[in-house]
């Protein structure tokens, strides 16, 4: 195990939402509670766009998954939490950790005492935060003018958009810019990049605490292309994007998926694939090449250790 250059920090953050950011944390979850997961919570597909359309409320399918990843297993509670209603009824499809948020959301006086809650009943140290606690869809602008509405249309895209945006403005949650700005490591991705990683990105107050944070920032970037029209762009293109968007640049070094371990400038590649699931990073290996990118810089400001990525 080589995940010792990770135990220098005290803060580490983790932003982004679906399968991705549960998997990184997972990975990382022997930092106990020295690592914060920062949630999207803009989805609007399966059960959770099931529950948004009915009760407005924010998307908890990104966090259920992630508290799932960081559940201790085998356990009643993870498989509990993660049980999904079959047969023909109103409960069909629906997810009951989804469910179990959204009862104690309308019981608690915020979303983060929902998700504080279950993290209690499941042992999970880490510390998971919605980006926001208002509820909020992504909307894409596309070159023609048009704006597209939704995570689900968004990612049908044949093209990729000129600029993204919530709608409605939310406020980001003050315990998410907290986190970012006391972050000595700040790790983006993997995930699906306009649908995941963005979201959290486009609120102004978690942009400005990124500017004010010192902490060295990572994207690790996915194995495989996504099914959306960000497959178009390459990697400088979607890095470009993202800086675009937040109005200053911010990622340090990127962490790709390699055959070997080697650096070329502010890439690194290392072998990131699971054996059992080509679509998944190996939580191991993730871990260790982490580590070994951290140990190579220190602890040090990000602006001092490296120039951002253009």
């Amino acid at each position: 195990m080589k995940t010792n250059g990770l135990n220098q920090y005290n803060h580490v953050v983790a932003i982004g939402g679906g399968h991705g950011l549960g998997r990184v944390l997972s990975a990382l979850s022997f930092l106990g509670p020295k690592l914060t997961g920062i949630v999207a919570t803009t989805d609007n597909g399966g059960s959770t766009g099931r529950l948004r359309a009915e009760q407005d409320c924010i998307a908890w399918g990104d966090l259920r998954n992630c508290l799932s990843q960081l559940a201790r297993r085998p356990s009643v509670g993870s498989l509990m939490f993660e049980y999904r209603f079959g047969g023909e009824n109103e409960l069909t499809g629906h997810n009951l950790g989804n469910l179990m948020l959204m009862a104690l959301d309308e019981l608690c006086v915020r979303p983060l005492d929902a998700v504080n809650l279950v993290r209690n009943f499941l042992n999970i140290d880490t510390r998971l935060i919605p980006m926001s606690e208002e509820p909020t869809h992504l909307v894409a602008l596309q070159a023609c003018g048009q704006s597209v509405f939704g995570e689900i249309n968004v990612d049908k895209m044949q093209d990729t958009p000129i600029a993204l945006s919530l709608d409605p403005e939310v406020q980001a949650t003050c315990e998410a810019c907290e986190a970012i700005r006391n972050a000595e490591l700040i790790i983006l991705g993997p995930g699906s990049f306009l649908t995941s990683i963005m979201p959290p990105l486009l609120l102004p107050k978690i942009a400005q605490a990124l500017a004010e944070s010192k902490a060295k920032v990572i994207l690790v970037e996915n194995l495989t292309k996504e099914p959306s029209s960000i497959a178009n762009c390459s990697l400088e293109q979607k890095i470009d994007f993202c800086h675009q968007v937040l109005g200053l640049k911010i990622i340090d070094q990127v962490l790709c998926n390699g055959e070997s371990s080697y650096q070329d400038g502010n890439v690194i590649y290392y072998p990131l694939r699971s054996s059992h699931h080509k679509g998944l990073h190996d939580r191991q290996a993730l871990a260790d090449a982490l580590s070994y990118m951290v140990k190579e810089t220190g602890s040090s400001s990000a602006v001092e250790v490296s120039a951002k990525l253009i």
